[in-house]
């Protein structure tokens, strides 16, 4: 949808956007409303501000959410899924417990980051975060020392992968919202997240956080600090027992190679189709219903749904019948309806900011102060992850706020993967007590307050700044 003519000069339409952030921020951070109705309902007041006829709102707003949902709500729903199945068929204890013995005792942190980046390609951050915590606790009642040297490489590695990664909601937000690639975004992104993590992460676990003396303590898992059978011990076997009574079988976990597989099958075909469709921009490749139909099945939803099938008759229906596995896909959805619609309210938030020509002025203002593209992108969202601590919404409020400057740049596609990636660094760093992830490792890991700053929000910092670095190096190398 073009931007119609503005209404008001480049100072006044930068003022409403201002305070259309600062409502938002207020809304959310003060009185609590819940991100998705505060998204919708600043959407509606910046259009009015901005001039837009109220004949002409609803739909304009209505629309830039609708297509939105159209990139993302795909994505996020079959990653979910896919998730979903590794974690209930043991595919991520495998995964961890062979990367460990692979890599030996003193290499334990480094495998177990290994194991979280791989299997946080399609579960989000939180999702991850509890299907590893009885992973991270066994290993380092294993190996000894602070619990911080084998949570923070772990929970690390899921904070990358949800910043950079397709199709986690904040990056296939910002390709789409920019005009980029979302397969070139997961192909560029996968090396990134695991330079990011290794440098800004592992590292730094290795040379400081892992040095801060947090106990074990898991009675989270066990829902009491005494070594007595839980409630969890009794639901696990009632949860058994019911399988049985189903005529299921108990089986084995998959092996290491075949859960391996499935996480990088969507890798292979979505870069089989950029590797046809580069050739084909060459000239070096011509047309042909084959190579076409290696196109189709490389695009990133029809590569999540192959995997999704895959991953369901390969894993799901091992000891289950179709009935469970059908249970266990519809459980997947339901924790990442409210991401989704957020995600959808914010591409309706930029979506406003770009029709009533609010985007366009603010690219001309950072043009005019002279910050390339590149450092505007992370200065923008660094401050709203800061203020309102969301890395999503970080990430989906600068995309559309930057995508107007984007567009009349005419940048390539690799220019624009920077950028998110850029966009994406922002939003990680400085994570602080207005952010859900930050109370979550605190609570898990049983550190205070002070603690979780000292090592978790600067261990955020370090893996952000770490992104952007390299995002500025691809930004000035790549044409």
């Amino acid at each position: 949808m073009e931007p119609m003519e503005p209404v008001y000069g480049a100072g006044t339409l930068l003022t409403i956007a201002a305070a259309a952030v600062a409502v938002l921020l207020f809304l959310i951070m003060y009185l609590r409303m819940h991100a998705f109705v505060a998204l919708i309902l600043v959407s509606f007041l910046t259009g009015l501000a901005a001039g837009i006829p109220f004949g002409e709102l609803a739909g304009v707003a209505t629309s830039f959410f609708g297509s939105t949902l159209g990139s993302v709500a795909l994505l996020v729903g079959l990653g979910a899924m896919i998730g979903r199945l590794l974690e209930v068929t043991g595919g991520a204890q495998v995964l961890a417990d062979t990367l460990i013995s692979r890599f030996g005792e003193q290499r334990a942190p480094f495998a177990l980051g290994v194991a979280a980046l791989l299997f946080g390609i399609p579960i989000f951050f939180d999702a991850g975060l509890v299907v590893f915590l009885p992973i991270i606790f066994s290993v380092a009642r294993r190996f000894g020392g602070s619990v911080l040297l084998y949570a923070i490489p772990a929970a690390g590695a899921f904070a990358a992968m949800h910043a950079i990664v397709p199709p986690h909601p904040g990056p296939v937000t910002a390709a789409t919202e920019l005009g980029g690639s979302v397969g070139l975004t997961l192909l560029v992104g996968l090396p990134v997240a695991f330079a990011s993590w290794y440098v800004g992460v592992y590292l730094f676990t290795k040379a400081y956080a892992g040095k801060v003396m947090v106990p074990i303590n898991d009675s989270i898992l066990r829902g009491t600090m005494s070594g007595e059978p839980s409630d969890l011990d009794d639901a696990d076997d009632d949860a058994r027992a019911e399988r049985i009574a189903r005529g299921e079988e108990e089986v084995t976990p998959p092996s290491f190679g075949l859960v391996l597989g499935i996480l990088l099958l969507p890798f292979l075909l979505i870069a089989l189709n950029t590797t046809i469709s580069t050739l084909r921009q060459a000239g070096t490749l011509g047309d042909g219903v084959f190579l076409d139909a290696l196109v189709f099945v490389g695009q990133t939803p029809v590569a999540l749904l192959i995997t999704l099938l895959v991953a369901t008759y390969v894993l799901g229906t091992r000891g289950r019948s179709l009935a469970t596995v059908e249970s266990l896909l519809n459980d997947a959805l339901a924790p990442i309806c409210a991401i989704i619609l957020i995600t959808g309210a914010g591409g309706m938030f930029g979506g406003v900011l770009r029709y009533s020509g609010i985007g366009a002025a603010l690219s001309d203002s950072l043009a005019d102060l002279g910050l390339p593209l590149i450092v505007s992108a992370f200065v923008i969202s660094t401050a709203l992850r800061v203020a309102q601590g969301s890395a999503t919404v970080a990430l989906v409020t600068t995309a559309g706020l930057m995508s107007a400057g984007v567009a009349a740049a005419d940048l390539s596609d690799l220019k624009v993967v920077c950028l998110v990636l850029a966009i994406a660094a922002g939003a990680t760093v400085l994570s602080h007590v207005n952010d859900s992830g930050f109370w979550l490792v605190s609570r898990f890991f049983g550190m205070d307050v002070k603690t979780t700053l000292r090592t978790w929000t600067v261990m955020e910092t370090t893996l952000g700044v770490t992104i952007f670095v390299i995002a500025l190096v691809l930004w000035y190398l790549v044409p």
